[in-house]
């Protein structure tokens, strides 16, 4: 008996996530609009660039003006959900050392929620920035925070099994703009 390789589902292709993302947008801008300045706060690596999609959308589509856009460097789980760190690693660049947030509504942006240790690290180190406001916007949600935290504006509700993997492709880290169900076989489960 043989283990079958895992399996693969493409769940959101581009001109879907296209939709997902004006929807998003939308949502995002009505939280922001007539909040004093915004920031727009990705997380590395994917968070960064679906932030500035996000941006770009609630600026030319919704409305809203130029917000402030900074990216944080968090590091939790490798992309195959292995754990890297025993604690979440925020690292802290030194231009953001001095960075004056008082008054400004946040928007946190990130690929998927899963169990809520990145998002938790980034919000603790924007609080102490003395911002007006902290919402956080990601593209899929796992729905399986073990933290009591949630997401404000979600793009994807995606309730997966434990052992399965939510990946989301984004550009410029991959070439296409998707959201993939990588489906691991059980351990000790063979065909």
């Amino acid at each position: 008996m043989t283990t079958p390789p895992d399996a693969r589902t493409c769940l959101y292709d581009s001109a879907r996530l296209d939709t997902v993302m004006d929807s998003m947008a939308q949502h995002a801008a009505g939280l922001l609009r007539g909040r004093g300045p915004v920031a727009i706060v990705g997380v590395l690596r994917r968070g960064a660039p679906l932030a500035d999609r996000l941006t770009q959308c609630m600026v030319q589509r919704h409305g809203l003006p130029p917000p402030l856009r900074l990216d944080l460097s968090v590091k939790r789980y490798a992309d195959d959900l292995t754990l890297l760190y025993p604690d979440t690693q925020l690292t802290e660049e030194p231009r953001h050392a001095a960075l004056d947030l008082s008054g400004h509504t946040l928007l946190v942006v990130d690929d998927v929620l899963y169990t809520g240790h990145s998002i938790l690290k980034v919000v603790d180190w924007l609080a102490r920035k003395r911002p007006a406001a902290i919402r956080v916007a990601v593209l899929a949600d796992r729905c399986v925070t073990v933290l009591p935290l949630h997401a404000d504006v979600v793009g994807l509700r995606l309730e997966v099994a434990p052992t399965d993997i939510v990946e989301c492709h984004v550009p410029p880290y991959e070439p296409d703009f998707s959201v993939q169900l990588l489906q691991t076989p059980p351990a000790g489960r063979t065909v």
